[in-house]
């Protein structure tokens, strides 16, 4: 039986825990702070010290926030920050980020075989049915996006950074500063005028909302959009990482 170290990398924390082949965890998830600033090699050994901590695993899934091409970072919106999301970008990170083959260097580093995915692409592999076209969308720190075309992880498209409203990215409209200063209700109503609004682009079979914001979408806004939205736990962004090797060897990852 295989094991797999699986590592869920976002803006505020990271966390990780170790799974057997059905998915069902060894042991309870650990969780450390993103520390900030966070060139490459700070991120790398951040997550080489998580696994210390957890049980011995056979091969290792990374999910991180992005744009990722074959494990390789083309762009990464918080850890180029100074001092985390929503502070000042530091040129010399965006630099040190920009083409940094994270699968490589995780894979040296823990001398397992590694793969490295957006974040909510590897939440999403925790909960596509694998029939019809399906669509995954994280609240966080900011919003994660992943499609996929029956269980086939369709290319990445990184809709955060897109702009939705009064100059603002869906990364601000629906993230976590703009949750905490309209309370839930109020931001709940812009989860659904954005899954609205999505709607006709992507014409899903099914829509899943996970993330650790998901939870506090409030009932009334939640049973509005439609019986097509289906909110999922946050452990997806873990639970994924097994199934994520099958998403590999079908999509060409």
């Amino acid at each position: 039986m295989a094991f797999t170290l699986t590592i869920d990398c976002g803006g505020g924390g990271i966390k990780g825990s170790v799974l057997d082949e059905a998915g069902t965890m060894r042991a309870q998830p650990l969780r450390v702070p993103t520390p900030y600033p966070l060139p490459p090699d700070l991120f790398v050994k951040t997550l080489v010290e998580l696994g210390e901590r957890l049980p011995t695993a056979d091969r290792v899934t990374v999910g991180m926030p992005g744009m990722l091409r074959h494990g390789v970072v083309v762009a990464t919106p918080h850890y180029v920050t100074r001092s985390g999301p929503r502070t000042k970008v530091d040129p010399e990170l965006v630099d040190a980020w920009h083409g940094f083959d994270a699968r490589t260097a995780l894979a040296e580093a823990f001398g397992l075989p590694t793969l490295v995915l957006n974040d909510a692409e590897v939440h999403g592999a925790g909960v596509v049915a694998g029939t019809g076209c399906e669509l995954i969308l994280t609240l966080g720190t900011g919003l994660g996006c992943a499609l996929f075309d029956g269980g086939q992880l369709a290319p990445h498209l990184e809709m955060s950074q897109a702009p939705v409203r009064w100059g603002m990215s869906y990364d601000t409209y629906i993230g976590e500063h703009e949750r905490r200063r309209l309370g839930d209700a109020l931001w709940s109503r812009r989860v659904r005028n954005v899954v609205e609004g999505l709607r006709p682009v992507f014409l899903w079979d099914r829509i899943y909302l996970g993330g650790g914001n998901s939870r506090l979408i409030t009932p009334t806004q939640l049973a509005r959009m439609g019986d097509d939205v289906v909110v999922v736990p946050n452990t997806a962004g873990i639970v994924g990482g097994v199934r994520a090797w099958t998403l590999r060897a079908g999509g060409g990852r």
